[in-house]
């Protein structure tokens, strides 16, 4: 490579990392921004939940316009700058109704065009011979530094802060979307997989139950995450944990997924993507039970540090199982589907986990916990119809 030279890699890691820049931003302070504006844990669950759903009806046709189109990019920038633009409306509601009309405006183009950036820089990955785990961890990167960076700006500068800093950083969002570089390969072109391999060109080719079983596992799992989402700034603050450790405490988190996916191609190729996920259901079990007891600071750092398992680890050997066993020609689209069964796992468990709040506090993650290991089983399954075989 001539030194100096702008990579396409490079480029989709500076994307990356304004990507979730905004939702690092709103984990830490969304909650606790809506209840100071007399909003209920109930209400907060459908502010959540509400743009998950409307993402859903988008997400498989998305998919499929950017898998026909000349290249994903444009898909992705297109995206890009209406979430640049939409968030504005934030300014002008004060009220739960509006709120939720809002912000469900703002999640849906990220949200819509997210599965499509994935697939796009994997496939840029396997084409070039480079590490996707590495472009994706800048994504975490930006978001754990505005975990991290949002919990002091709002002690210093109060909370009407939260606005502002959110609009900005989608609007930078859009502006580095800009300058993305073209992902599809040449039609002369082959990715290194292809070379080895025939995956499938059509989704039902591959939607048998031990392709579909851990994916759905996965997609219970990341529910059990979006929980995390959702209220654990609010529930760490009824523990009595101040804004200024609450967003550290969430940036750790962040930190260990970053340094899951810099590090997955040292290790991660050698294991079955299905085992790996496998992995990661056991493990989330495990926290979300201890993170029921609420648990001091000291015991939330370490479950904090285990996010790099329990989600970064679950995240990668989805992405990289798609991958394996299907072609350019549904990339997209595929992990549109996917993004879809997230979305309706997230769904019921945002808006179940809300009403739980209510009731039981913490001792609603023992509920997680079940959800977990029940998406773990899936993995199980998914193994004894097909043996992983290397894949």
């Amino acid at each position: 490579m001539p030194a100096g030279r702008v990579t396409p890699e490079m480029r989709t890691s500076a994307f990356y990392a304004s990507f979730f820049t905004g939702s690092g931003a709103a984990v830490m302070f969304l909650p606790i921004w809506l209840s100071g504006k007399g909003i209920t844990p109930e209400q907060i669950g459908l502010i959540n939940a509400v743009p998950i759903a409307m993402i859903l009806l988008f997400n498989l046709v998305i998919g499929r316009v950017a898998d026909r189109a000349k290249d994903w990019r444009q898909v992705i920038v297109i995206g890009a700058l209406i979430g640049g633009i939409v968030p504005i409306g934030l300014f002008f509601v004060n009220e739960f109704w509006g709120i939720l009309l809002f912000w469900t405006l703002v999640c849906l183009p990220g949200g819509a065009v997210g599965p499509v950036l994935d697939a796009a820089a994997m496939r840029l990955a396997r084409r070039n011979g480079s590490d996707f785990g590495v472009m994706r961890a800048w994504g975490t990167v930006g978001y754990m530094v505005f975990n991290g960076l949002t919990g002091y700006l709002v002690v210093w500068f109060g909370a009407d802060i939260f606005v502002p800093l959110f609009v900005g950083l989608a609007i930078l969002r859009a502006l580095v979307a800009l300058q993305l570089p073209a992902f599809r390969a040449p039609a002369e072109e082959k990715t290194v997989k292809a070379a080895t391999s025939a995956p499938a060109a059509r989704l039902r080719d591959i939607a048998k139950p031990w392709f579909l079983l851990p994916l759905f596992g996965f997609c219970m799992v990341f529910g059990t995450h979006f929980i995390l989402n959702a209220f654990a700034s609010l529930l760490w603050k009824e523990q009595g944990i101040s804004e200024d450790v609450i967003g550290p405490l969430i940036a750790l988190g962040a930190a260990s997924e970053a340094a899951m996916m810099f590090l997955w191609k040292r290790f991660g190729g050698g294991i079955s993507a299905r085992v790996v996920i496998l992995i990661s259901a056991i493990a989330s079990a495990l926290r979300w039970f201890a993170m029921g007891f609420e648990p001091g600071i000291g015991f939330l750092v370490a479950l904090q540090l285990t996010h790099g398992i329990t989600f970064a680890l679950g995240y990668m050997g989805c992405v990289h199982f798609i991958a394996n066993w299907t072609s350019e020609d549904i990339a997209a689209e595929t992990q549109s589907l996917y993004v879809v069964g997230q979305q309706l796992l997230s769904i019921i468990a945002v808006v179940g986990f809300g009403w739980l709040v209510k009731d039981m506090g913490a001792g609603a993650y023992f509920v997680a916990a079940a959800l977990a290991l029940l998406g773990g089983l899936c993995v199980w399954l998914s193994l004894r119809l097909m043996p992983a075989q290397g894949k």
